[in-house]
């Protein structure tokens, strides 16, 4: 061993309890304050230890080891405080120590860089804090998550408004169109019942005279049918659509629409197909723009509405009128809503963007081609789909004339004296038993009388209302079977009233139609 460290470790020192013999409350006291004092720093690197293990998401780092060697070193530095009392090693307590500064300078160096982070660590206070501004933040979000429902319920109905308008503005450009042909119709209705009259024993000529009132009937049947649909409120119902079918029924009602100065052209393909659409819609959407064709022709001329299948396989319905055409800029803009120019009060402006609506809910397109001065062409491109029976065909299925097997018991309710009579014939000529009554208070007590197999109803009548009168009835007897005949628009109250459970036909009504009706009713 070196000289040195040898004199060092050799040395023959007095012990520190040497001048405190006399006193040993001195003693004693510094044995049981170094011995408490190095027992707490041996227990801190075991607290560590213990922390380590149950947290595996603390890292055991350098830190920790520097910290639990410079503890373990002030507790022997105690000790040797402890031992020294009466023994002299001062040399191995200066070694200690010497340990215990060579751990405790790197410790103190990496502590202060991680004192920011230490800072940075919440306190219990500060995390209170911050979850009572994360609820004021969840409740300020869920308030404006309402906020924007409301917006959003409040658009829809707005959206409903809107297209509800636009359709009630298509009804006001029929009316004078409407007015004219009713009164024609009325005309061939009334002349050929008159030669009838006059004429009853010609068998030949009465059944000709009958048939053209019936024709003029079942036009008018076609059009206000078409007026109602256009102006109720209804849900869109996306179906299979026969193009070729829709125009060539529309005709008549584009006719009426666009006047007698514009020379209307339906040029219609037969076959092109079905796509899938709202009929309602689409007429809507075709009748708009022939009127809005109309409107750019002020002295007159030509409006052709075609349809053909495209060359990219498309079915493409045209408008073309000989107006005056848009300049790029308008052509640009019209399919905005709302933009319209036309004057104050001549039109909302939802004409085209309707259309272009209803041909994007079709998984199609609209185009707009227009030259100042030289007319426009609008383009619906809609996307065909197969073949499917659609509404029409059963409608025309049940005008054919079928006489039921079964034959029942009817109670008829109808306000209107001479329909009532019209259809209590109807009924017996096909073999049922016929009750009237003329209100619901009536119709009530016939079914406590005598309940019937079937109650034929109208909607719209004084005092109780067809829907009142079915809940009330189905109260009474409810496996009873109804049938609404009504010319009231909104289908959708009646279905309301029963919950679905009627059927409805359309006033008026052939013998036919109303023979498949109770056929399918009564199973």
């Amino acid at each position: 061993m070196p000289e040195f460290l040898s004199g060092f470790f050799e040395g023959n020192y007095a012990p520190h309890g040497y001048c405190l013999l006399w006193r040993p409350e001195l003693i004693w006291t510094h044995v049981v304050s170094d011995a408490l004092i190095a027992a707490a720093y041996f227990s801190i690197p075991v607290a560590l230890v213990t922390l380590v293990r149950r947290r595996p998401d603390v890292t055991f780092g350098k830190m920790f080891w520097l910290f639990a060697l410079f503890i373990l070193s002030c507790g022997f530095t105690h000790v040797m405080g402890i031992w020294n009392l009466w023994h002299g090693d001062y040399a191995a307590e200066a070694a200690i120590k010497a340990i215990t500064a060579a751990a405790s300078v790197p410790t103190a160096i990496l502590l202060w860089p991680l004192l920011p982070k230490a800072l940075a660590i919440p306190s219990p206070t500060m995390l209170q804090k911050k979850n009572e501004e994360l609820a004021q933040a969840l409740a300020e979000r869920d308030k404006v998550l309402e906020q924007l429902r409301s917006e959003v319920t409040q658009r829809e109905r707005a959206e409903a408004a809107l297209v509800q308008a636009n359709k009630m503005e298509a009804v006001g450009q029929l009316t004078g169109g409407i007015a004219h042909d009713f009164n024609n119709l009325l005309q061939a209705i009334s002349g050929n019942l008159e030669l009838i009259q006059m004429a009853p024993d010609n068998r030949d000529k009465v059944m000709r005279w009958a048939g053209n009132a019936s024709q003029a009937a079942e036009r008018g049947t076609r059009l206000t049918g078409q007026l109602l649909t256009f102006s109720r409120r209804q849900r869109l119902e996306a179906t299979a659509v026969d193009v070729s079918k829709l125009l060539s029924n529309m005709s008549e009602l584009l006719r009426n629409s666009v006047g007698p100065r514009v020379d209307l052209k339906v040029e219609v393909a037969e076959g092109l197909g079905h796509v899938r659409s709202d009929a309602t819609q689409l007429e809507l959407a075709i009748l708009n723009l022939a009127i809005n064709g109309r409107d750019a022709m002020p002295s007159g001329g030509r409006l052709t509405v075609s349809a053909e299948r495209g060359g990219d396989e498309h079915i493409e319905i045209r408008i073309i009128d000989e107006g005056v055409g848009m300049t790029p800029e308008i052509a640009q803009r019209a399919l905005e809503p709302f933009f319209t120019t036309k004057g104050p009060g001549r039109g909302t402006g939802l004409g085209l963007s309707m259309a272009y609506g209803v041909a994007r809910a079709a998984g199609g397109d609209l185009r707009v081609d227009s030259v100042a001065g030289a007319g426009t062409t609008i383009t619906i491109l809609l996307p065909p789909v197969s073949d499917e029976t659609d509404g029409a065909a059963a409608v025309a299925a049940s005008d054919k004339r079928a006489v039921p097997a079964k034959k029942v018991d009817v109670l008829l309710v109808d306000d209107d004296p001479e329909v009532r009579q019209a259809v209590a014939d109807m009924l017996r000529a096909d073999g049922h038993h016929v009750r009237e009554s003329e209100n619901g208070p009536q119709a009530l007590l016939e079914l406590e009388r005598s309940p019937p197999d079937l109650m034929l109803l109208d909607f719209a009548m004084p005092g109780m209302n067809g829907a009142q009168l079915a809940a009330q009835a189905l109260d009474r007897k409810p496996d009873l079977k109804l049938l609404f005949l009504t010319g009231y628009a909104d289908s959708e109250a009646i279905d309301q009233a029963v919950d679905g459970s009627a059927q409805i036909l359309k006033k008026p009504v052939s013998a036919g139609s109303l023979a498949a009706a109770i056929e399918k009713l009564l199973g």
